[in-house]
């Protein structure tokens, strides 16, 4: 069996950059992170093993015990930054600078006039931030949703994680549905995203199965497993090496591995060494059949 990796995959410098400030704050215990960190699990259990306090996701707004709160790489709206420092918190800021542009050009087409649509998921932390500061605004996930919105000016964004190909069909139904709009697109797609997507499009092609390594609420990685199961090939969603079953994967010839950004270097080499680990377990059986095919001979004979 051939293990093959994707040209593009795992961890981003966004994800990087919000571990890294974190690795470098002295008192953990000072500290509460506002939400998830990153969509990891194996990174969680290590900042809550520090001693960080942390504010799940579905709980805020929330106002946390400690003076400082360390504001997750997913970004927070304007709104609720003034709202926790009005209370004398102290914010450490490890917000995605793509995310951050998603913020921006949703402020500025709103400045200018336009209805916000964002093209994303409408419970992801990232679009509940965005729209956060915004007076009006539509959250489209999937093309079904979209309607004639009766509305003079659309200016379409979208969550910096979302699919690509999904967010051009969603946009031309938009323009379909909406001719007599004036509308405008801003791809705010984050490169990495985009990216790892392309990477696995191409992986696709040259395989027979698909191994994705990420968080399972990664909106991310969820979108490279999406791209398997359009293609009809079989397509396996763990988090760690923990989540191998070898047996699952011995009657491939050809397997592709990819990883979410918020997927640690390290995961994926575990990873992929054990994936290597099927064709060594399949040499030993190899072995043990042949031998007891001669010791079958020979009691034969």
């Amino acid at each position: 069996m051939t293990v093959i990796k994707a040209e593009a995959m795992g961890m981003c410098f966004g994800v990087q950059n919000a571990i890294t400030k974190v690795n470098n704050i002295t008192n953990p215990h000072e500290v509460t992170i506002y939400g998830e960190l990153v969509h990891n699990s194996e990174v969680l259990k290590r900042i809550k093993d520090d001693g960080f306090h942390i504010i799940p996701e579905l709980n805020r707004p929330y106002l946390p015990i400690t003076e400082k709160i360390l504001v997750t790489a997913h970004g927070l709206s304007h709104k609720e930054r003034k709202w926790l420092v009005r209370r004398g918190k102290k914010l450490i800021d490890t917000t995605c600078p793509l995310v951050t542009k998603v913020h921006n050009e949703a402020q500025r087409l709103e400045g200018l006039g336009y209805t916000v649509v964002i093209l994303g998921k409408k419970d992801h932390i990232e679009v509940k931030g965005i729209i956060g500061d915004l007076s009006q605004y539509i959250v489209v996930e999937n093309v079904d949703e979209v309607y004639r919105y009766k509305i003079n000016r659309l200016g379409v964004i979208c969550q910096s994680t979302c699919s690509p190909e999904k967010a051009l069909y969603i946009l031309q139904r938009i323009k379909e549905l909406n001719r007599e709009s004036e509308i405008h697109f801003t791809n705010t797609i984050c490169k990495p995203s985009w990216d790892r997507q392309m990477a696995v499009q191409n992986l696709l092609k040259t395989v027979e199965a698909l191994v994705v390594i990420g968080g399972k609420n990664s909106n991310n990685t969820k979108q490279l497993v999406s791209l398997a199961h359009k293609k009809n090939i079989p397509c396996f969603h763990i988090q760690t090496v923990d989540d191998i079953d070898l047996e699952q994967y011995k009657d491939f010839l050809t397997i592709g591995l990819t990883a979410g950004t918020s997927t640690l270097d390290f995961t994926i080499d575990e990873v992929y060494e054990k994936l290597l680990s099927i064709n060594e377990n399949n040499r030993i059986k190899e072995k043990g059949m042949i031998h007891k095919e001669k010791e079958r001979i020979n009691m034969l004979n």
